[in-house]
């Protein structure tokens, strides 16, 4: 019977590839064909293309699926889009979740990789495509600087801590302000890196100048974004970079017995969350358009945190809507709006009355 579809599912670990070869027949039928082990590394790369291409039905290409695990699968990734092979990367989240529907006992990579080559077979994935130099290395930084900023408020907790003793030791203290001081220089040494890298291209530089035009949101906050979503080379709409970031609204109801809380999902980039926290703070505070948006919600439920989470996902929206636009925040924009479907409304009931008078 002719394939229709064909996958190999790759369950990434440290040293190995675990590889399940599947193929979906023309009546929906499917079958894993083959199942072998490589070693994550090239040489390991090169004898899995090649098993793979071995394996290949000609009719159709072969899709290489695997899960996002942490940093051990990006070499395999980058190499097979090196050499022109399609591949989807999936969430890891997703995969067990769809491991529970088949009702599997035994969890070990050879099921795991059979599970995610079913995966790839049933379902419509979207391709992945490696993220542009600048914004990977932007990512990094960024990333790193976090990781600083949060070592940082360690260090503080502890001077705080010491001082607050009652026989404080002199030395831990002088250690402690050494090591804060040389937190604060590498966080400022990143930020110098960022700041020049943005100043190097000049399109992601007017990118920046853009999404900078909204109240609260700074260079920072900005490079954050575009390094998270790769200049949101996948994102199609607004509602699914909200689900991107995990600030799409998930409920709960069934019937009568069960209603529980909308919530924030939280499944999704927790960067770009925690990254829109302060600019939403600021905006509320100094922008009219979300302070009256916030002091709205707030009195509509009462819950000021709530209120500011829904600020947070309708900024991120318009960082999103102003790179996409190439256009700059305009804070009479709902304005002009209104006036002009009032206008227009106007120009249609003049016309109204005009052809009823003729």
């Amino acid at each position: 019977m002719k394939a229709i579809k064909q996958t190999t599912g790759v369950d990434v670990a440290q040293d190995e590839l675990v590889c399940s070869f599947g193929i979906l027949y023309q009546d929906l039928s499917w079958q894993i064909k083959a199942r072998k082990t490589f070693g994550n590394h090239f040489s390991g790369f090169k004898a899995c293309l090649k098993w793979a291409e071995s394996m290949r039905d000609a009719n159709s290409e072969v899709l290489f699926v695997m899960e996002a695990t942490g940093v051990y699968h990006e070499k395999f990734a980058h190499w097979l889009v090196d050499q022109g092979q399609q591949l989807s990367i999936v969430l890891p989240n997703k995969i067990s979740n769809y491991m529970r529907t088949l009702s599997i006992k035994t969890v070990i990579d050879s099921t795991c990789a059979d599970a995610i080559t079913q995966f790839g077979l049933e379902r419509k994935l979207d391709l992945w495509a490696p993220p542009k130099p600048i914004f990977r290395t932007l990512r990094q930084l960024t990333r790193e600087r976090d990781q600083i900023v949060a070592e940082r408020v360690t260090v503080d907790n502890q001077i705080h801590a010491e001082k607050t003793e009652a026989f404080p030791n002199a030395n831990s203290l002088k250690r402690l302000n050494v090591r804060r001081k040389l937190l604060c220089k590498q966080e400022q040494e990143i930020k110098n890196e960022i700041h020049q890298l943005v100043k190097s291209d000049q399109e992601l530089d007017q990118d920046c100048r853009r999404i900078t035009s909204i109240p609260g949101v700074g260079e920072l906050t900005a490079v954050i974004v575009l390094a998270e979503t790769n200049g949101f080379e996948l994102v199609r709409n607004k509602r699914q970079l909200s689900s991107y970031a995990g600030l799409d609204v998930k409920e709960k109801q069934s019937g009568t017995s069960v209603k529980g809380k909308a919530r924030i999902s939280k499944k999704g980039n927790r960067s770009l969350r925690k990254a829109m926290h302060l600019p939403a703070l600021a905006a509320i505070r100094h922008c009219n358009i979300y302070k009256d948006t916030f002091a709205r919600l707030v009195g509509r439920h009462g819950i000021k945190m709530k209120a500011a989470v829904a600020v947070q996902r309708k900024l991120l929206e318009l960082i999103y809507v102003l790179f996409k636009n190439k256009t700059i925040f305009d804070p009479d924009y709902e304005q002009k709006r209104e006036d002009g479907k009032n206008h227009s409304s106007l120009h249609s009931l003049a016309g109204a009355d005009l052809s009823n008078q003729i």
